[in-house]
């Protein structure tokens, strides 16, 4: 599931093996992209904004994806004289970028979002985000103002919404509200003082904790099956009190989403049920 620990992991990985390198090969198979050719201007960095990937090159010129649920940059070290560009990248209707450097090959893979826009307007597909978990822009106290700007607003939404804070994404939504005993469909207004803050400091400190690793951990547990408290984890007994984790969902009827909790340790407020959409897996 890539969220803003997978792209800060994707965007250092690209930028290694690829910025301060020429471009000898692109090929950008999104019908508004289909006549760009970048070949022959150098790759200068590859930068991480929230959940999007900025590949700025030479001439003034950025690269714009976002991974959504699905997509992915893959990298392949090239041998001397590679004549098979797409080969190991998986299948090709899925590819949406080619991206090479004689050494290294990048391709972005079902990617939604891939666009070229100039690097002095960024700021049109970035520009409307919160402050970067991981990037630094950081800024904790904007962060929490943000959240709780919309006091009515289910805790799981406001978490989610990337003009609060970019680069929370499902996983994160789900088990930072478990982490802090609220249900997901809290307003965000209602929670006891100072749990804003906390929370706030705990998304950054799981982001900043996992943005190296493989394998998302947010618990304590050495043991590999207990690397998440909720997320994914549907009918399995919460590793706190037994009890089986259930999901609900949340969101405007065209774009609902799935949250993962425990009744017990998260009861829904007022303890009464109202406002959990709750399904049972």
């Amino acid at each position: 599931m890539p969220e803003g620990d997978t792209v800060w992991r994707t965007a250092h990985a690209l930028h290694t093996e690829l910025a301060g390198q020429v471009l000898v090969r692109t090929d950008f198979r999104v019908p508004r992209m289909a006549t760009v050719d970048l070949s022959g201007r150098m790759l200068l960095d590859v930068t991480p904004r929230g959940k999007h990937l900025l590949m700025r090159v030479e001439g003034g010129l950025t690269v714009h994806s976002h991974l959504g649920m699905e997509g992915a940059w893959r990298i392949r070290a090239d041998p001397p004289g590679r004549t098979d560009p797409l080969r190991g990248f998986g299948p090709g209707h899925q590819i949406r970028a080619l991206l090479a450097t004689g050494s290294h090959s990048a391709a972005g893979i079902r990617l939604p979002v891939l666009e070229l826009v100039r690097t002095s307007a960024e700021f049109t597909v970035v520009g409307h985000l919160g402050p970067d978990l991981l990037g630094p822009d950081w800024d904790a106290a904007e962060a929490e103002r943000r959240l709780l700007r919309d006091p009515d607003r289910p805790l799981v939404e406001a978490l989610l919404d990337q003009r609060n804070l970019a680069g929370i994404g499902n996983v994160y939504a789900a088990e930072l509200c478990f982490l802090a005993r609220i249900s997901p469909w809290t307003p965000v207004g209602s929670l006891p003082a100072g749990l804003p803050n906390r929370l706030v400091g705990a998304a950054k400190r799981l982001l900043e904790a996992n943005k190296d690793r493989s394998r998302r951990r947010t618990t304590n547990s050495p043991r590999p099956d207990r690397g998440l408290a909720v997320y994914g984890r549907g009918n399995r007994p919460c590793h706190r009190c037994g009890t089986p984790v259930r999901t609900g969902s949340h969101g405007p009827p065209e774009r609902v989403r799935t949250v993962w909790y425990c009744p017990h340790c998260q009861p829904t407020p007022g303890n009464s049920g109202e406002g959990a959409r709750s399904t049972e897996n």
